[in-house]
């Protein structure tokens, strides 16, 4: 049992995390066809944007109700109507993601009630589906934000009808990249199986080059599929901050879900593969055998590395027990582990103690570290402690292919194991030469 401690000072010095908001326009962003409309000041947009536009290096629709000190005051339900009405018209999006920011939050717009008689005022929006998320800045982080999109798009859009038995839905977390889910996709129809990923990332954010412009995202799950979640057959939630969404779907559609809270590692990958052949009746694939042998060999020639190794971890809570579990599982010690929000999964970590902080909590803890594993803000910590650096989590913005990088199933755990066995390795030699 871990012991979860919060960083007790009055002011975030040198944040790690990323706010609430950003989180759930990332998630938005894997649905065909959608806007993420933030409701709040131009800045807080400006800035998700940036963010994004750096991790993925594309172009990322966002829009905002561009409130003003004088209708945060007087209310903000005429920028609202007024942004969405100019969205239709101009971008003609097929979903709109409507979510607060800390302003509107500290406010307290009734934002169902708006959204009820903006449409009672404009029958023409009858068909557009506008979903809300409540998401304040001021508390949670990105993996909140994120969790909060993905259950709200679960409630509003897909409808009941019949059950297809080659149907299931994916809820992926926030800890998956668009490389990852990719991979997930392409193991999951390997078994026979047809899967809804919500979101999905691998189709809209991955890299890839449009053969017209869009205002809105070209790819990712699209309306139709969004709508037909309510006949699937099982629910499989990628992460434990997706439980939510996977228990909505089960209370309105009764589709049974299981959690899986990490894809990395033989173990997490041999018993979603299990899962899988329960769900479709069907054997493993011979190429999916082939991967698991290709990575116990791996295993057997990494671990040499990863003995005894100290590793301290800066990461969102799905992505930190999905990192912590491999590490431990190849014998490397974690010797400190520093998060940006709660999650029951903290205090099941096979660790001493969580910290729930910032960069300066991390760098007092990670002194004497032989690798350091964070986003790119921990490249100068890595430095100042002449340690080696592993970039993981968001925003990674001083290198390229983070749309299609993947960590999950056999490969990307193979992968995972070259790229970390490589920096302990060089860290040997420079001993060494030294």
């Amino acid at each position: 049992m871990a012991t979860v401690t919060a960083a007790n000072k009055s002011v975030a010095v040198n944040p790690l995390k990323q706010s609430q908001p950003l989180g759930a326009a990332l998630a938005f962003l894997g649905l065909k066809g959608v806007m993420p409309l933030f409701h709040g000041s131009q800045g807080c947009t400006a800035f998700a944007k940036v963010m994004l536009v750096r991790h993925f290096r594309e172009a990322i629709p966002l829009s905002t109700t561009a409130m003003t000190e004088v209708t945060t005051i007087l209310g903000g339900e005429d920028n609202i109507e007024q942004a969405i009405l100019t969205l239709v018209e101009k971008s003609k999006p097929e979903i709109i993601g409507l979510l607060t920011t800390g302003l509107t939050e500290t406010r307290g717009d009734d934002m169902e009630g708006i959204l009820r008689s903006i449409r009672k005022r404009h029958p023409e929006l009858y068909d557009l589906p506008i979903v809300f998320a409540s998401t304040p800045d001021f508390k949670g982080a990105l993996q909140d934000g994120f969790a909060t999109a993905v259950e709200s798009i679960v409630k509003e859009i897909p409808q009941p009808g019949e059950t297809r038995l080659d149907q299931i839905n994916i809820l992926a977390s926030s800890a998956f990249t668009a490389g990852d889910v990719q991979e997930i996709k392409e193991i999951v129809s390997a078994f026979g199986l047809k899967a809804i990923v919500v979101p999905d990332l691998s189709a809209s954010l991955d890299g890839h080059l449009d053969d017209s412009y869009s205002a809105v995202t070209g790819g990712g799950t699209t309306l139709a599929e969004l709508r037909q979640m309510g006949s699937s057959v099982f629910t499989l939630a990628l992460g434990e901050s997706v439980r939510g969404a996977a228990e909505s779907l089960q209370q309105r559609f009764g589709i049974p879900y299981e959690i899986f809270p990490q894809l990395t590692g033989l173990d997490a990958v041999d018993d979603f593969l299990q899962g899988l052949v329960d769900i479709s009746g069907n054997t493993v694939p011979a190429k999916y055998r082939h991967q698991r042998r290709q990575l116990q060999d791996a295993m057997l020639d990494t671990h040499f590395y990863f003995g005894r190794k100290r590793v301290s971890l800066a990461l969102e809570p799905d992505l930190l027990w999905s990192i912590v579990w491999f590490l431990q599982s190849m014998g490397a010690e974690v010797q400190a582990a520093v998060t940006t929000t709660k999650s029951p999964l903290l205090e099941q970590l096979p660790v001493e103690s969580v910290t729930i902080g910032d960069l300066e909590d991390f760098e007092r803890l990670a002194v004497g570290s032989d690798l350091v594993i964070a986003n790119s803000h921990g490249k100068a910590i890595a430095r100042r402690l002449e340690t080696s650096f592993y970039r993981l989590g968001f925003p990674i913005f001083d290198r390229l292919g983070n749309g299609q990088r993947c960590t999950v199933g056999y490969r990307g755990t193979m992968q995972l194991l070259f790229d970390i066995g490589n920096l302990f390795l060089e860290a040997e030699e420079d001993k060494t030469k030294h």
